[in-house]
C-alpha cells in the first residue's frame, strides 16, 4: 500500500501546480462571487463587513428595466455575431481550402483581424464609424446610398449594429481557421464518390460536409457563444454602454454596478446570471456530444 502510494506520488506532485492555479484563479473567485451576490456589499461596508440579504439582490436586479435591456442586447449581439461569423468563416474556409497561388499568404493575412488587440480594433472601428470623418459614412454618401452621414455610435438604432459589425470582423478568422482545419481532415474519397455519382454542390454540402463537420461545428459554436456572450472590451471602448443603454450588455452592466455604483453584491448577481447561462449552454453541448457519440 505504502509502496503503491510512493510510486504515484510524483504524478500527483506534477498535477499540484495546475490544481493550485485552478483553485486559486477559477474555483475560488466563482464561489466567492456567488457568496457576495447574497450580501449587501458596497464601498461603505467593504472593510466593516456586509449584511447577508439572501435573495434580495437577485429580486432587485432581475426586476429592473436595465437588466431586461442588457439581457436582450446580449442575446441579440451574441446570436447575430455567431451566425455571421460562422457563415462567413465557412465560406472563407471553402475558398482557402482550394489550391491556388499564395494560398498560405492569404491564410496568414486573414488571421490579423483576430490577432490584433481589441483596444486597437475598437479604436479603429470607432474612427471608421465616426459621423464626421468616418470611412463608412464617406463610402455611403459617395455612392448616394444615404443623403446625410449616419451617427452610428451616437443613436440608439445603429449603435448596437456598429458594435456587432466590429465583433463579426474580429471573429471571422477564428471561425475560418477552425473550420478550415476540420475540412482538411475530411476524407477526400467520399467527395470523389459523390462527384462520380453526380451529386451537386448543395447536396454534397448537406449530406456529406455538414454531417462530417457537425462535431467540430458544435465546438466552434460553443466557444463562439462563450467568447461573444462575455463581451466587454468593445462596448467600453466604442460606446460605453450608450446611447441610453442601447449597447449595454450583461458584462458591462455588471461592471457598472461594481465600479461605478460600487454595489458589489448586485454586480455579483449579474456575474452569477452569466455563469448560469453559460453553464446551460455547456450542458446542452455535452448532451449533443453524447447523443452524437451514441449514434
Amino acid at each position: 500500500m505504502y509502496g503503491h502510494l510512493r510510486n504515484k506520488a510524483p504524478k500527483y506532485l506534477f498535477l499540484l501546480p495546475a490544481l493550485v492555479f485552478v483553485l486559486t484563479f477559477m474555483i475560488y473567485p466563482i464561489i466567492y462571487n456567488i457568496f457576495v451576490s447574497f450580501q449587501n456589499l458596497t464601498l461603505m461596508n467593504l472593510q466593516t463587513g456586509a449584511e447577508f440579504v439572501g435573495l434580495d439582490n437577485y429580486v432587485n436586479i432581475l426586476q429592473t428595466d436595465k437588466f431586461g435591456i442588457a439581457l436582450k442586447n446580449t442575446l441579440i449581439y451574441t446570436f447575430t455575431c455567431i451566425v455571421f461569423q460562422v457563415v462567413i468563416g465557412y465560406l472563407l474556409a471553402v475558398f482557402l481550402n482550394q489550391d491556388f497561388p499564395f494560398r498560405n499568404f492569404f491564410r496568414s493575412i486573414m488571421l490579423l483581424a483576430w490577432m490584433t488587440p481589441l483596444v486597437i480594433t475598437g479604436s479603429l472601428f470607432t474612427w471608421l464609424f465616426d459621423v464626421d470623418y468616418g470611412v463608412f459614412n464617406y463610402i455611403l454618401t459617395s455612392l448616394n446610398i444615404v443623403d446625410n452621414p449616419i451617427n452610428w455610435l451616437g443613436q440608439k438604432n445603429t449603435a448596437l449594429v456598429a458594435v456587432i459589425i466590429t465583433n463579426i470582423w474580429i471573429g471571422i478568422p477564428f471561425n475560418m481557421i477552425l473550420i478550415l482545419a476540420a475540412m482538411q481532415s475530411l476524407p477526400k474519397d467520399v467527395y470523389e464518390s459523390a462527384k462520380v455519382d453526380g451529386a451537386k454542390r448543395i447536396q454534397t454540402f448537406w449530406h456529406i460536409t455538414l454531417p462530417l463537420l457537425r462535431p467540430q461545428l458544435l465546438v466552434i459554436l460553443v466557444l463562439g457563444i462563450i467568447y461573444t456572450f462575455k463581451v466587454f472590451d468593445l462596448i467600453l471602448i466604442m460606446t460605453g454602454g450608450g446611447p441610453v443603454n442601447a449597447t449595454t450588455v450583461l458584462p458591462f452592466y455588471g461592471y457598472e454596478l461594481a465600479f461605478v455604483n460600487f454595489s458589489f453584491g448586485e454586480s455579483g448577481v449579474i456575474a452569477t446570471v452569466i455563469l448560469i447561462i453559460l453553464l446551460l449552454i455547456a450542458s446542452i453541448y455535452l448532451y449533443l456530444i453524447k447523443k452524437e457519440e451514441a449514434q
